[in-house]
């Protein structure tokens, strides 16, 4: 793994946002780790979190032209990225959504400018694809393009087929999706870290029955 990438590891471990053990997906699915980016909130080094991002997008060279932020954890992970690329002399038109459209004041269920042009999805994890698919259709219905999208973590699942989730997105939309680290980078850290080594065999398991 790159530096920027143990960074992201070490950050979510220590958050405990990262956790191994026994889990019930959204999508039914058991797994043996889950991953709540809402626990990096809790005092957790968010500028740290947020170099991790800005180092994804320096590494693959991506361009865009505004950044969105699904509802929830895209809110403040979009808004701590927008932050720190700012601050690195790079603004970008930020926004968001609501999960429900508001019917008074400024209305409609986008929080700060309409998305226009490329976008950038920041989200923190990509499962099966549903959410995803969901941000996709809403920033198309406004007549953007969502280009592309980054996550801090791909679990590395079937969509709705054989194909991953990820591979999903990208035929079905013609974009890319990138992540900061996946579950083949957990195997691999539980294979060298002795902490973590129980774990293994559950995460092989699993990569096993629901990877793609």
């Amino acid at each position: 793994m790159k530096e920027y990438q143990q960074k992201f590891l070490s950050l979510a471990l220590e958050a405990k946002a990262l956790e191994f053990g026994n889990f019930t997906l959204k999508s039914g699915r058991q797994s043996p780790y889950f991953f709540n980016a809402a626990k990096m909130l809790n005092g957790s080094n968010l500028y740290e979190l947020a170099s991790c991002y800005e180092e994804a997008i320096k590494d693959a060279d991506i361009q865009f032209d505004c950044i969105y932020g699904p509802a929830y954890k895209g809110i403040f992970i979009g808004s701590i990225v927008s932050m720190i690329l700012s601050k690195h002399g790079t603004n970008y038109p930020l926004s968001f959504n609501r999960k429900e459209t508001k019917d008074h004041g400024e209305g409609g269920n986008i929080i700060g400018s309409n998305p226009k042009g490329n976008v950038l999805i920041i989200d923190d994890v990509i499962s099966a694809g549903t959410a995803a698919k969901e941000s996709i259709e809403s920033i198309k219905s406004l007549g953007a393009n969502p280009n592309i999208m980054l996550v801090g973590l791909d679990r590395q699942e079937k969509g709705q087929g054989s194909l991953s989730a990820r591979a999903e997105l990208e035929d079905l939309y013609g974009m890319q999706v990138i992540s900061i680290i996946n579950l083949d980078a957990l195997i691999q850290f539980s294979e060298k870290d002795p902490v973590y080594s129980e774990y293994l065999p559950n995460l092989k398991a699993y990569r096993e029955s629901w990877g793609a």
